[in-house]
């Protein structure tokens, strides 16, 4: 007897507009290969839960979708070119007979949707089932089942799609869009109204970036703006900025660089005209000490467990040297091209902000700069900063040996957290950035104010190719 797979979350009164929302929610993160299984009596509303989920993956290319009743199997190709099949197994008579339909070599390369799964004979572990049971006058049931470590996240999708549910976006289709290295996630919302990205973010930081985002508009900047939020549940619907990240505009246009870091240091200086909220948290000596401390994971990755111990002291104390005399300003802490959105003439677009701090003036220009992402060519970064020292009338000299410590700080923090999201997380792709990221810390450490800190990373490698192929091999395996 086979054991029935748990139940993973159920809404007990859905409505055809919210079993059409967790549809569409549900579409967006499924994968080739992924098999949902539909169940429920005739008129529980299979076929229109399958409606909504295709015709989302589809957008503006939506097409009419049958009830593949009679011809037992409809396929569609999805916005992406991934294949959809639609099965309704109603009328199957022998399980064989899914061969020659070609549904088991279609389970393992496109999203399957099957009605009746019950018809296939023998259970499909891997499938997400979904079933309807009808519950009052156009109301249903819904319990998702399956199996919990390839559906962990289904109950929060349950939970996107009941506050879409209460939003005016409740009707609109859902595209996934790329995610950033932390646990939040992002999707595109396209309805009659417009655009608009709903913000997923199970951290907690959803109350700073409400408190962030409205101390920048009220000061003129291009932070989006909210149009619906539930900030106990962490999910929130943002104006669309758009595609146009300042990255992709310096890819298709690299003449344009000079223009575009002249627009992103005006905008620092402007940033640090308005004194810091009192609600973002310092990123003082101590707190850099501390963020550093994670550069430990690289160096124990890299064969030299034990090896540069005192960095976090070295930076303390030079902070205390170098950085004390500098009032704080605010800072978007992650800075760069990625989280700048193009406007033409209009301010740049601004995402990404809710850890802003309060530290010294050069670690802005410093993380917009020294880039993890892409290079920034020597003569843009002097260029910026002589810009933004000729702004503000602060010391040169002063400034110049802050932003080599606050950039050496920094980067030595990205190599571990490149380093952890690999191992524990399983994300290698951050790996490719380590030399671009060495090199930095590498040109940092050649200001003379920074000879301790040097000290103190003299026995940690580089990330050679041979190292990073071996942090690779280990990916996904530290707890």
């Amino acid at each position: 007897m086979t054991t029935p797979l748990p139940a993973l979350a159920a809404l007990g009164d859905a409505d055809e507009t919210l079993t059409a929302t967790l549809a569409r929610v549900l579409g967006a993160v499924l994968r080739p290969g992924d098999t949902l299984l539909l169940e429920g009596a005739v008129g529980a509303g299979k076929t229109h839960f399958a409606r909504a989920l295709i015709r989302s993956r589809q957008g503006d290319a939506a097409e009419d979708v049958p009830s593949p009743t009679f011809t037992l199997v409809q396929t569609y190709r999805d916005a992406a070119g991934v294949e959809i099949w639609h099965a309704d197994l109603y009328r199957l008579t022998d399980p064989s007979e899914l061969v020659e339909l070609g549904l088991d070599e279609a389970m393992e390369q496109a999203v399957t949707l099957i009605e009746w799964p019950d018809r296939l004979g023998a259970p499909l572990p891997g499938a997400l089932t979904v079933a309807l049971t009808p519950a009052g006058e156009d109301r249903r049931q819904i319990v998702l089942s399956g199996d919990p470590a390839r559906w962990r996240g289904v109950a929060r999708l349950l939970q996107i799609a009941q506050f879409l549910r209460g939003t005016p976006w409740a009707e609109v289709w859902v595209e996934p869009l790329a995610g950033d290295a932390s646990a939040r996630r992002y999707f595109r919302l396209h309805g009659d109204q417009g655009s608009a990205v709903l913000m997923d973010d199970p951290t907690g930081a959803m109350a700073p970036y409400l408190a962030m985002t409205d101390w920048l508009r009220q000061r003129g900047f291009h932070a989006p703006a909210i149009l619906a939020e539930a900030e106990p549940q962490g999910l929130l619907i943002a104006e669309d900025l758009g595609d146009d990240l300042v990255a992709r505009v310096l890819d298709r246009a690299p003449e344009t660089a000079p223009a575009i870091y002249d627009r992103i240091t005006d905008l620092i200086v402007d940033l640090h005209a308005h004194r810091p909220p009192e609600f973002v948290p310092a990123l003082d000596g101590p707190a850099l000490a501390e963020q550093v401390a994670l550069f430990a994971d690289y160096a124990a990755a890299a064969g030299a467990p034990g090896a540069g111990t005192t960095v976090p002291q070295a930076v303390a104390a030079l902070h205390a040297d170098l950085c004390a005399d500098a009032l704080p300003v605010v800072s978007l802490r992650d800075f760069h091209a990625e989280n700048l959105v193009w406007q033409g003439e209009a301010p740049l677009g601004l995402l990404d902000f809710q850890d802003a701090v309060a530290t010294h003036p050069a670690y802005e220009l410093a993380s917009v700069l020294q880039d993890a992402r892409r290079d920034v060519a020597p003569e843009i970064e002097e260029g910026a900063i002589v810009r933004y020292l000729t702004a503000t009338g602060l010391n040169h000299a002063a400034f110049r040996a802050a932003y080599a410590l606050l950039g050496a700080q920094r980067n030595l923090r990205i190599m571990g957290i490149f380093t952890r999201l690999c191992l524990r997380d399983g994300k290698p792709r951050y790996l490719d950035m380590m030399p671009r990221v060495w090199a930095a810390i590498t040109r940092n450490l050649c200001h003379p104010a920074l000879a301790p800190l040097a000290a103190a990373l003299a026995d940690v490698p580089p990330p050679t190719p041979e190292i990073i192929a071996a942090i690779r091999a280990r990916c996904g395996t530290a707890p």
